[in-house]
């Protein structure tokens, strides 16, 4: 390990905004906040997403590493103890005053914050809160904060970080402790899992204090079906709070005396690694759901693996990242969480993996042939997310358009529902856009001859380039399909 402490504040962002480009756990605010007088910034929960890398990250937020030293050696990762780096670390004050120049001068709009473990997860824990104690309390920062919590951290430290963030995550990395255990064998799943818990149980506590009610119908509003993973009622038992909900002190928190903080009101987050160690979608796909239903996370990232360090358990160094694995992952994702369906419905132990050639609503649209065509005059609102080609928004205005005007499949086009897919699918007054087989080789032809073409690039990209500040800003290639197809699909 090579540390440097001559470095100026410069050479330490470059470093450490690199270090930080394979964590993809950020997506846009998801939380409101106003700027007020004496304070400076302010969050949108429309989105801070506003610029894109290459590959189609978020370069909005100044996303950066703390730290890259680590006391572990977890064979996956690039700042590993073992590799041969330069290594350095902020001090709270220098990375307050990049984000608050970044800031000003229109950069970015928040800050991403995460770290390599240094000497301790207690002391790593304890500069993260610094920073952002300092950018609340000293510079009045009232913009977008992402940090990380840091599994084995004092609950204390976590807790106290939480009344400062708007989100925060804690990474899962790998979907089974046999896999953890083989290329991370400095952590646990139950040392991950306990901050998620605390920070849930905090989440809760905290909604309660403001006089908000968590039931699951209200928190979430009307986004969700009643059959969703979020209504399955064995996993909506919220137990009593390991963690309580402490009083707040005036050396602890930047809030008025006389307020109720609030912590973490922009959820949590987590990520895991694809194409590092031997598990199918379907135990991904599970996994996703679990954490979903038991910590209640507003998202689920997933990470498709570049070989970094070599070893002889991990893919070799010429494996192509899984790219497109990741997007049928993130089309599954979705379908998880607002379209009704349950992992064992889209994947099975016999049927583990996806079919790169067809998104996942099309694949399970084709083994359940016996579903369809869909009416589209008098489908409900679930049954019409189950249509390959109509999204949320399109089924909700045929169900209001329908109301008033007699649809055709002109009028259907201009609702937004992609008839290239669902013309398969659907009828409208009994009548099929043409005339075609309900049969599965059929129409299994025709979808994946639309899509082969585009599967083969986002399989095959011409460059593979991670993020990086100081790259990527000053680009001029339009967005690849990659890119568009990430921004649309909701990956960022």
């Amino acid at each position: 390990m090579n540390i440097q402490t001559s470095l100026n504040i410069n050479q330490k962002l470059e470093i450490l905004s690199d270090a930080a480009k394979y964590d993809v756990a950020c997506t846009s605010s998801g939380i409101d906040r106003k700027g007020t007088k004496g304070h400076l910034g302010n969050s949108c929960a429309t989105g801070i997403c506003h610029s894109f890398s290459a590959d189609g990250r978020c370069i909005s937020l100044l996303k950066v590493l703390f730290s890259n030293e680590c006391i572990y050696d977890c064979k996956y990762c690039l700042n590993r103890r073992s590799n041969d780096k330069v290594r350095t670390t902020f001090t709270p004050e220098e990375l307050c005053s990049i984000t608050m120049e970044f800031y000003k001068r229109n950069y970015i709009e928040g800050l991403f914050l995460s770290s390599g473990i240094v000497n301790s997860p207690d002391f790593t824990m304890e500069l993260i809160y610094q920073t952002l104690y300092l950018l609340r309390n000293k510079y009045h920062f009232r913009g977008y904060i992402h940090a990380k919590a840091v599994p084995g951290a004092h609950p204390d430290l976590i807790q106290k970080t939480g009344y400062l963030a708007d989100r925060m995550s804690v990474n899962i990395e790998l979907p089974t402790k046999e896999s953890l255990q083989a290329l991370a064998p400095n952590k646990t799943h139950d040392k991950i899992l306990k901050p998620m818990s605390q920070i849930q149980q905090n989440i809760v506590n905290s909604r309660l204090a403001l006089g908000k009610s968590f039931s699951f119908e209200r928190h979430h509003g009307n986004r969700y079906l009643p059959n969703s993973i979020f209504t399955n009622t064995k996993h909506q038992q919220i137990e009593t709070p390991t963690y309580p909900l402490k009083v707040q002190t005036t050396s602890q928190l930047p809030i008025d005396s006389s307020t109720i903080p609030s912590f973490v009101p922009a959820g949590q987050s987590t990520q895991m690694i694809v194409g590092a160690t031997p598990e199918n979608d379907y135990e991904l796909l599970k996994v996703t759901q679990t954490l979903y239903q038991k910590f209640d996370l507003k998202r689920v990232f997933f990470s498709a693996y570049i070989p970094l360090n070599e070893d002889s358990l991990l893919p070799s160094l010429d494996t192509t990242p899984p790219l497109l694995r990741e997007h049928r992952l993130y089309q599954a994702d979705w379908l998880l969480r607002y379209y009704g369906f349950h992992a064992e419905d889209l994947l099975s132990p016999e049927k583990p993996n996806f079919n790169i050639l067809l998104d996942p609503k099309c694949e399970w649209a084709l083994r359940h042939l016996e579903l369809f065509p869909v009416e589209i005059t008098t489908a409900s609102y679930a049954q019409l997310l189950k249509v390959p080609g109509i999204g949320n928004k399109s089924a909700l205005r045929i169900v209001q358009t329908r109301k008033n005007t007699t649809l055709d499949f002109s009028i259907l086009k201009r609702l937004g529902v992609v008839l290239k897919r669902a013309q398969y699918f659907l009828t409208c007054h009994g009548k099929m856009l043409y005339s075609m087989p309900i049969e599965e080789n059929f129409i299994t032809r025709q979808l994946t001859a639309d899509q082969k073409e585009t599967s083969w690039k986002l399989e095959h990209p011409q460059t593979y380039h991670q993020l990086s500040l100081f790259d990527d800003h000053f680009l001029d290639l339009p967005p690849t399909i990659e890119d568009t197809h990430k921004s649309v699909l909701g990956q960022l």
